[in-house]
């Protein structure tokens, strides 16, 4: 049984690879987007900041084998020069997350200049959240990559449950916002954890945003250079998780 299936499985990888990988540019609330299509599929793939060229590097290959539409953000840094102002674009889901953007990344702002910018962001993101999110029933699967001592351990206290076998290894983890698919995951060999009732102040993410529309999203994080890693733990979500 198991030739066959590794039979089926390089047929599928051979036929999917012979797919022409589309291209295209767009920007949207002020993010420009290269956007790649492989494919049919439901799935979603985002890499957000453009700091993190491992998830960029990752997200790239993986594509030219998995079905799915791909968004990289290009813009070179990770903040964002938006509506005259820089703003971290993992905080702009929301007026309340963007909001404390802005007055942290541009403190000598004035109400005057923050006011229209944020009424500019709330006619612009509709647009943006539309592109981004996947049709009913599907999955954004973003990939991210951490260098500022951000782990896991941040999450945990805030997570509803967790799956640690790999406690030692902080920095590599599954975020996810259905439950569905964190009794999937938890099965794994990786840390995965289950944010679908957000605790606190909405701080703008779009897994903020996601679990709020009962969305399907997970998050993978991986330190920044580790790029075997996150190729492998992309991979094996791919198989585990449905479309």
């Amino acid at each position: 049984m198991r030739p066959e299936l590794s039979r089926r499985a390089f047929l599928t990888a051979a036929a999917l690879s012979a797919l022409p990988l589309e291209a295209a540019a767009k920007t949207l609330c002020g993010v420009p987007l290269e956007i790649l299509k492989h494919g049919r599929s439901r799935r979603r793939y985002l890499r957000i900041h453009g700091d993190e060229t491992t998830a960029a590097e990752a997200l790239r290959e993986h594509l030219r084998t998995a079905r799915g539409t791909g968004f990289i953000v290009t813009n070179p840094k990770r903040n964002i020069l938006i509506a005259g102002g820089l703003l971290d674009p993992n905080r702009m889901f929301s007026r309340e997350g963007a909001e404390r953007s802005y007055r942290r990344l541009n403190p000598k702002w004035t109400e005057a200049e923050l006011t229209p910018a944020l009424a500019w962001l709330d006619r612009e993101r509709p647009k943006l959240i539309r592109t981004l999110l996947p049709p009913k029933g599907g999955l954004l699967f973003a990939v991210h990559n951490n260098a500022r001592g951000y782990s896991m351990e941040e999450e945990i206290p805030i997570s509803q449950q967790t799956s640690l076998p790999r406690r030692d290894a902080p920095h590599e983890f599954f975020l996810t916002t259905d439950p569905a698919d964190y009794a999937l995951l938890a099965k794994g060999p990786y840390n995965v954890l289950l944010q679908n009732e957000p605790k606190g102040d909405d701080d703008g993410s779009l897994s903020r945003l996601c679990g709020r529309l009962g969305v399907r999203y997970v998050n993978l994080e991986v330190a920044i250079g580790k790029l075997a890693e996150q190729k492998e733990m992309m991979a094996w979500l791919e198989r585990t998780l449905p479309e």
